[in-house]
Formats: structure tokens, C-alpha cells, sequence
């Protein structure tokens, strides 16, 4: 028994405990993130969230034994995470996807850090908080919004031509095209675009709508119920 509670009050029992507590914590965001298909899931989550925990060990350990600063090399953690939260910030068209995912690796790093360094009540607090932010929050974002998508599938005749005359509809009720998609090394759905539009929820869509269709590029028009997310 005495050994038992020996090993408990140790050092590598703590490290354990640690490394645990990083893991499930920076896997929970990570889950959430695999939920929503995004590029970084449960897997990188909670390997970045032990590595930090690993990190800030480390440095703890090494001022142990030689009386140096343990930030200095957990400070290196966090300069280098940028590289890996880049890679997963993507180019779509008129949009940029990845930044709230780049983010959170961010924020599972610092978590990890913490709990490396072993303050656990704010790591466990601070990913309560990440988590309700990644689950929750476009409830009351979207609240806040005034604007919303709308996807819109046409047929047109010839796709350079027909986007420029869309586009000036577009721009005269100040709408913005957030993307386009169009095949043109697709022969037989060349003809065929997908339109993503944000606009104001007080502009009269279906005078859009009406104003589009009846244009002499565009052979079909069908446009569907606005995107909030």
C-alpha cells in the first residue's frame, strides 16, 4: 500500500495523469471538428494537445536539473503551431475556410500547455469554453448577421459571357458572389454553374431571381432556401 501511494505522490504518475488529461481535452475539440468534416479532426487535435503537454513537461524537467527558464521552450511550441494551423486555412473560390479550425489548434495547444504546466482548472474551463464556442456559436452569430446565402444552379449558354451579365445584376443590388463552380473540362455539364450569393435578408431575392431567369444566356435557374452557416 505504501508503494502504492508512493507512485501516486510521484513524479511519472503525475506525467501520465498529464498526458491523459491533454489528450482527452484536446480530443474533445477535435471530435467537434471531425463532426463538422472539417481538415483538422480528432486525431490532430489531441496529438498537438499531448505535445504540448510533452513540451511543457519537458521544460519544466529541464529547469529542474539546470536551473533555466522552462518557458523558453514551450514559447517555441507556439511560434512553430503556426505552420501546422496554416496548412489547414483553404482557398474556395471567393471564400477562405479553415481559420476557425486553425484556431482551435491553437487554442488545443495552449490547453495543452497548460495542463502541462499543471493548471488544470483552466485548462478543463478553457475547453468548456472552446468547445461551447465551436458547437454553439453560430446560434447567436447567425443572430447577429444581416446577411445570408443563397445557392443558385443555372444551365447557361456560355459561361465566361453569362457571369459577366449576372454579375451586373448582381452588383446593382449590391450582392457579393462568395463562389462559383463550373466544369468547363466537363463536356457534358459544362454549361452548368453553381452560384453561392450573400446578400442583405431585406433584399428582394426574388426580383433576383426573376431578373437572372429571364436573361437569354441563362436556359435553366433554380435557386435554393438561404444558408445561414
Amino acid at each position: 500500500m505504501e508503494y502504492i501511494f508512493s507512485f501516486i505522490y510521484s513524479f511519472e504518475f503525475e506525467v501520465i495523469i498529464r498526458l491523459l488529461l491533454g489528450f482527452l481535452l484536446a480530443g474533445i475539440i477535435g471530435a467537434e471538428r471531425e463532426s463538422e468534416n472539417k481538415p483538422a479532426g480528432f486525431k490532430t487535435h489531441s496529438l498537438i494537445g499531448l505535445s504540448a503537454v510533452l513540451i511543457m513537461l519537458c521544460g519544466k524537467f529541464y529547469s529542474d536539473i539546470s536551473n533555466s527558464d522552462a518557458s523558453r521552450i514551450p514559447a517555441q511550441l507556439l511560434s512553430g503551431i503556426g505552420f501546422i494551423g496554416a496548412g489547414t486555412i483553404l482557398r474556395d473560390g471567393f471564400t477562405v475556410k479553415g481559420l476557425t479550425t486553425s484556431a482551435s489548434l491553437l487554442a488545443v495547444t495552449c490547453i495543452g500547455l497548460s495542463v502541462g504546466a499543471g493548471f488544470y482548472l483552466g485548462a478543463i474551463v478553457a475547453t468548456i469554453i472552446v468547445y461551447f464556442i465551436l458547437c454553439r456559436s453560430y446560434t447567436f452569430s447567425n443572430s447577429l448577421d444581416h446577411y445570408i446565402n443563397t445557392t443558385l444552379h443555372l444551365k447557361v449558354e456560355d459561361f465566361a459571357n453569362s457571369i459577366i451579365v449576372i454579375q451586373n445584376i448582381l452588383n446593382k443590388y449590391d450582392i457579393n458572389i462568395k463562389k462559383i463552380k463550373n466544369n468547363q473540362k466537363d463536356e457534358k455539364h459544362k454549361n452548368d454553374v453553381l452560384l453561392v450569393i450573400r446578400h442583405h435578408r431585406d433584399t428582394d431575392i426574388n426580383s433576383v431571381y426573376a431578373e437572372i431567369s429571364s436573361l437569354d444566356e441563362v436556359t435553366e435557374l433554380e435557386m435554393d432556401l438561404p444558408n445561414n452557416k
